[in-house]
Order: structure tokens, then C-alpha cells, then sequence
């Protein structure tokens, strides 16, 4: 796909990974638009992107704002092209301490806020036959990670879902991928590292974090080169190429991380 003079809107755009991957679509050239909740920090994310950035304010767990948001970012930008879904957040703890009320909201953020923008913008992409669209998943989609009994679960379903997508629109013109990234320097990251247990420290520590420039640089050319699947790091694509006959070595080795008796 050609970045340059296409209309790209970018759920979870005003920090982290979106933000960045917003910055990297403006410097080549792409008519940026970007919707986030916070419109202060909106406002703020369109000065950092640059001339011409569209923003709306919405909530991607309502659906309706998302409709209307996309329908004045259209209206300000032409029809989007590219449909980039990087709002999300991870809420990890130990499964039995997490309340039920923490895995709907997990599922409702990261899954229903990347359905809802993408039942918005579909429909006039087939119509048109042609654009693109982009789930952000995550390494945790992949294979389960100690203490995200609650987040691991809504990034599978975000996967599940462009796999599924990616399915029955093939023909119709529009390219569908789906990215996972692993753990990312960015806000929600630093916030999560709040609360997280030990055990996830633990097994974090073993993968070094990756910058949210780094990770949006690695998104768009992926989406350049028409990758349905996108990595970021070797090994997370050994696991989105060797699925099942990889995972039982990660376990291992997870389990192995868990199981160390914790440093004086």
C-alpha cells in the first residue's frame, strides 16, 4: 500500500504506539485523522503530528460516538483509506484477585474498541473496493502470559477477528492485517507496571521493551509491504509463524522465570 495522499485514521492516536504511528503516516505523507478520548491531549497529539491532523474525541467503547466521530473525520478528510485501531490498555493481576468487572472492561476496550471503529469505516471501503485495515494486537495474543488472565483473552479475540475478517473481505478489495506488538515504552505500559505481579515482571524482564517509535516505524512498513501478519521482533514472529509447535517451549521457558525464588 502507498502511504502518501491517503486519508489514515488512527484510534488510541494521542500517545504510545497510535501517536507514533500517526507522526510516521504525516511524514510520509498520508492525510492524518485521529481519535482518542482525552480532547486536550487530542488537541495536543495533532500539534505533535503536524499541519492538517484531524482530530474527534470519542470513547472506542461506544459505539455510537465512534460512528460519529468517523463521519466528521470523513467529512473533514475525504473516506479513509487506512483504519489503524491502536486504542487499548492492559489491566494485569493474579486471576483470582481480578474482579469480573476488569475482564469485561478489558474485553470491551480492546476488543469491542477495535470492532466498533471497524463496523464504522468497512462499509464504505467495500463499497469503494479498496482500503485497509489494521487490528492491533499483541505478543499476548499470541500465547498466554502469566497475570493476563484478563487482557491476554481480548487480545486474542482482537486477532481472532482480523483473521476472520481478513477472510470474507480478501476479495472485495480490502487489505486487512493484524500486528503484535510486544511490551511497548509508552504510558499504559508504565501504568501497568504499577500493578502488575511479580511473576509478569519476571517474565517481561527477559524481552527488552521496545520504543513506541520503533514499534510505528515497523507498523507502517508492514502495511507498506501488504504483511498480514506484523512483528516487531524475532521472538514474537517465531510465534506468529510457528503457532503451536512454538508455544510449548515459550511455556517453559515461562514457567521457568515464574518459578525462580524471588531476588533479597
Amino acid at each position: 500500500m502507498r502511504i502518501r495522499d491517503v486519508h489514515a485514521i488512527v484510534t488510541g492516536g494521542s500517545q504510545g504506539i497510535g501517536l507514533a504511528t500517526a507522526r510516521v503516516l504525516a511524514s510520509r505523507g498520508a492525510r492524518v485523522s485521529v481519535i482518542a478520548r482525552d480532547f486536550a491531549r487530542l488537541q495536543r497529539a495533532a500539534a505533535a503530528i503536524g499541519p492538517g491532523t484531524a482530530v474527534a474525541s470519542a470513547d472506542v467503547t461506544d459505539a455510537a460516538a465512534v460512528d460519529a466521530a468517523v463521519v466528521e473525520l470523513v467529512g473533514a478528510q475525504g473516506p479513509c483509506d487506512l483504519l489503524i485501531t491502536a486504542a487499548g490498555a492492559s489491566h494485569p493481576g493474579y486471576f483470582e484477585q481480578l474482579e469480573l468487572e476488569d475482564f469485561r472492561a478489558q474485553m470491551e476496550l480492546n476488543y469491542f474498541g477495535t470492532l466498533h471503529p471497524i463496523r464504522s469505516a468497512l462499509p464504505a471501503m467495500l463499497a469503494r473496493g479498496s482500503g485497509a485495515v489494521v487490528g492491533i494486537s499483541s505478543a499476548a495474543g499470541l500465547v498466554g502470559v502469566f497475570g493476563f488472565g484478563a487482557y491476554a483473552p481480548s487480545k486474542y479475540a482482537v486477532r481472532g477477528l482480523m483473521d476472520a475478517l481478513r477472510a470474507e473481505v480478501a476479495g472485495r478489495g480490502v487489505f486487512v492485517a493484524c500486528a503484535f506488538p510486544p511490551d511497548t515504552l509508552t504510558p499504559a505500559f508504565e501504568t501497568e507496571n504499577l500493578i502488575k505481579p511479580p511473576e509478569t515482571a519476571a517474565v517481561s524482564a527477559s524481552v527488552k521493551p521496545k520504543l513506541a517509535e520503533e514499534i510505528a516505524a515497523g507498523l507502517v512498513r508492514g502495511i507498506e509491504r501488504d504483511r498480514h501478519v506484523i512483528t516487531f521482533d524475532a521472538q514474537t514472529a517465531l510465534l506468529a509463524k510457528g503457532g503451536g509447535l512454538v508455544a510449548p517451549l515459550v511455556y517453559r521457558l515461562m514457567d521457568r522465570e515464574v518459578r525462580k525464588p524471588p531476588k533479597p
